[in-house]
Parts: C-alpha cells; sequence; structure tokens
C-alpha cells in the first residue's frame, strides 16, 4: 500500500483536501465513474453522511470499503 497523497476537492463550494492512499484514490474515481457522478458530488455526499468525529479521509475509505463488500455480497447473490 502507498502513502497518502493529498488532493484538493470542492464540498459545496468550499476547498478542501484530503489524504489518502493511491489506491483509495483508484478505487473512489471508479466508485463516482461507476455510479455516473463527480469526484467532489461524491465526496460531497459522503461528507452529509458522516458523523462529526469521523474525518473525511476516514469516511472516504470507509464508503470505499462499504462499496466493496456490497459488491462482493452481490456476487454471492
Amino acid at each position: 500500500m502507498s502513502r497518502p497523497v493529498k488532493r484538493s476537492l470542492t464540498l459545496h463550494g468550499h476547498r478542501t483536501s484530503v489524504s489518502l492512499e493511491e489506491e483509495f484514490w483508484r478505487a473512489f474515481r471508479q466508485i463516482a465513474a461507476d455510479r455516473g457522478t463527480g469526484l467532489n458530488a461524491l465526496a460531497a455526499e459522503i461528507d452529509d453522511g458522516r458523523s462529526g468525529d469521523t474525518g473525511l479521509a476516514t469516511a472516504i475509505r470507509l464508503y470505499v470499503l462499504g462499496d466493496l463488500q456490497a459488491r462482493l455480497a452481490a456476487r454471492k447473490g
């Protein structure tokens, strides 16, 4: 696994930086593409749904993990 890479996102018109490992960035971009939505829009959706004590980077990682788990469960169907 790679070291975290900081990238900028825009959430509800405000710029913020998020540090994620490249593998998570790649998966996050793929999820957004699969949903037909932009990365900023998906990040804003995740941001809106997270609790106050969970950082945005952690929330994104958990979202990516949850998406993977859902895909694996669907395959087992």
